[in-house]
């Protein structure tokens, strides 16, 4: 598959906080990337390059093939962000926030799609009355369906479910898995990581700077020391039989899986090892 997000060596500082030191990383087209690290490690930073809000210090970065630099208006074009406060007027109906970016966006049927989007994120019902009156998990959905007008090529989603409660959090994880089935790439960043295993097909983990890890969630689990292994035997007697004498007598395993730490597990492990290892 082709890479829609290309990062090489970005650099970024804040008069004397270097937030990026050296961070390079691709994504897949049609994938969900979760872009995992503390508060303060920079993710956001990196979000904000990559939709043109700010520009690095160094190195490259490009979205949908384009110099995020030099092609800037050519990048706003195929991206849509959606940040940590939902950007939702309050004073105007959900249906009228909706055709207001349609408007903005030059859409030809700006109030075919604001239906369409009302229908999928379930705010039919709620479509005619004030924002103010919305919940926070409706907000967040109105907010996202804002961003799709125009059917952006990458989704720029910067912690998305924070504040939600537990039930929309999960609605909103199967938003998102909607969203790549139908071929959006997504860049997610989040705290949680319960939701980068659960969402993402390829997660980079961001501390002092840089990328310390990235890959699969299976992977980032396997690179784990000291894993270990569960067996399942046909019955418990021949399990009892197999701690003393299943290497001299070849008892039957009837399964064997691999016992791999949770991604809360290396997340921890890998940040606790690198600010061990700084002076």
């Amino acid at each position: 598959m082709d890479n829609i997000v290309s990062v090489s060596s970005l650099q970024k500082s804040f008069k004397a906080n270097r937030v990026l030191k050296d961070v390079s990383f691709a994504i897949q087209k049609g994938s969900i990337f979760a872009l995992l690290g503390s508060n303060g490690a920079g993710k956001t930073t990196i979000v904000r390059i990559l939709s043109t809000l700010s520009k690095p210090d160094g190195g490259k970065a490009s979205v949908c093939g384009l110099d995020v630099v030099r092609h800037g208006n050519c990048v706003r074009e195929c991206i849509s962000l959606t940040g940590q406060f939902a950007a939702v007027d309050e004073a105007l109906t959900g249906r009228e926030n909706l055709h207001l970016i349609g408007r903005l966006k030059r859409l030809p049927n700006a109030k075919g799609k604001a239906d369409e989007w009302l229908a999928f994120f379930h705010l039919e019902d709620a479509a005619n009355r004030k924002v103010s009156t919305y919940s926070g998990g409706m907000r967040r959905r109105l907010d996202i369906a804002m961003s799709l007008m125009g059917s952006p090529q990458v989704l720029f989603l910067d912690e998305p479910t924070t504040g939600l409660d537990p039930q929309s959090r999960i609605a909103m994880w199967d938003l998102v898995k909607s969203f790549a089935a139908e071929g959006t790439t997504v860049f997610l960043t989040t705290q949680y990581l319960e939701e980068a295993e659960y969402l993402a097909d390829h997660i980079a983990i961001l501390h002092g700077g840089k990328i310390i890890a990235e890959g699969t969630p299976k992977h980032l689990k396997e690179i784990m020391p000291q894993r270990g292994a569960q067996l399942h035997f046909q019955s418990e007697r021949k399990a009892a039989e197999a701690m003393k004498l299943l290497h001299d007598n070849g008892i039957a395993v009837e399964g064997m899986e691999q016992n791999l730490p949770s991604l809360e597990d290396v997340f921890l492990t890998l940040i606790g090892d690198k600010e061990e290892a700084q002076p």
